[in-house]
């Protein structure tokens, strides 16, 4: 751990200092202010939990610390966060320092852990990390997991439409039949290869290429369905009232717990929860027209997930389907119906929401 300290000719300890760090993969570097902006000292440690350990002991010579201003809460910065809070800190979120900045002051990790605690002193921070110790930080990595099989998924899929179209006509008019999962069966039994010398050969390298692809889209398929399990589970178990609300599944759920209970702080009310989701109306009059659009910002997965909500609704729910067509005959286009309808959601949802984040 190295040290530069500043000759303020009195005694550097400090009540209610800022601390910011700017964080990396392998070395977090730290600069302390004081209440009054100046920099008393800054430190560089190595992201082990040795380094660590010295980092919240150096922060400790300089009396009670008001603020931690972390950069990348989410990425470099998780397991000191997650340190930090554990041990009762005060940890906020900081963004990284603007290209105005960089302009007037330049760039070196120094100057940036320095700016990280300069944005919490003045306030500009973004506001308390994503928590990464509940339920829903386990969400996030399964779900984040099944998405990434999904797409792999579908690649493949893609690659066996691609590999079939062009194979030999006594290939392709035994397996180009039925659904994917269909074609994927018939192409993952075909027998084992021939011996490498006869790969060569467009039939043989054919064959081989369809069974790989098709026993890949068949693996996919089962750990997709393994963890659509898990999360329906976790999701049943953490939030049973949000989940017996119309239309809104395991996905939906997780997707909206995660929004949620990753930024507890922004949940102050259901109005700002739908500003969360992207749901909140935004005013979009000129004129003589007077009328509001949908919100384009927020969490757009959060979004995605009331948004298959609010389809689900118009298209089972008997309450939902008669108000569309009572705001149809009002003379409401579709979108400004799904807008209000999504803003609906939003609040009958917030409070099972609430109770789970702050139960």
């Amino acid at each position: 751990m190295t040290h530069n300290s500043v000759d303020l000719g009195r005694s550097i300890v400090s009540q209610g200092v800022v601390i910011g760090v700017d964080t990396h993969k392998d070395v977090h570097v730290a600069v302390v202010l004081d209440q009054h902006g100046r920099r008393l000292d800054s430190c560089s440690v190595a992201t082990s939990k040795v380094g660590l350990h010295q980092l919240e002991h150096w922060s400790s010579r300089y009396g009670a610390v008001d603020r931690w201003g972390i950069e990348g809460t989410s990425s470099y910065g998780a397991g000191l966060t997650r340190r930090l809070i554990s041990h009762g800190h005060h940890v906020r979120e900081v963004s990284r320092p603007s290209r105005t900045v960089r302009r007037e002051k330049g760039k070196s990790d120094l100057i940036d852990a320095e700016v990280a605690a300069r944005s919490v002193l003045a306030g500009t921070d973004l506001g308390a990390p994503k928590d990464t110790t509940a339920i829903t930080e386990s969400l996030r990595v399964l779900r984040a997991t099944r998405r990434s099989a999904v797409k792999a998924r579908t690649q493949t899929a893609n690659l066996l439409y691609a590999l079939l179209l062009t194979a030999p006509a006594e290939l392709r008019n035994r397996l180009d039949q039925g659904s994917v999962r269909a074609r994927a069966e018939r192409c993952a039994r075909l027998r084992p290869a021939k011996p490498l010398e006869s790969a060569g050969h467009p039939l043989t390298a054919t064959r081989i290429a369809l069974r790989s692809t098709a026993q890949r889209w068949l693996q996919l398929t089962n750990e997709i369905r393994a963890l659509e399990t898990l999360i329906d589970q976790l999701t049943r178990t953490a939030a049973p009232r949000l989940r017996a609300q119309f239309g809104v599944g395991g996905d939906v759920a997780a997707t909206l717990m995660i929004a949620a209970g990753g930024n507890p702080d922004r949940l102050v009310s259901e109005a700002s929860f739908a500003a969360l989701c992207g749901v909140s109306p935004i005013p979009a009059s000129s004129g003589k027209t007077n009328r509001y659009r949908l919100n384009r910002g927020g969490d757009r997965q959060a979004n995605a997930a009331l948004h298959a909500v609010c389809l689900i609704r118009m298209q089972r729910d008997p309450a939902t389907r008669a108000y569309v067509v009572r705001r149809t005959a009002e003379g409401l286009s579709k979108k400004d119906i799904m807008r209000c309808l999504k803003r609906y959601i939003a609040r009958d949802l917030y409070r099972a929401l609430t109770m789970i984040t702050r139960g």
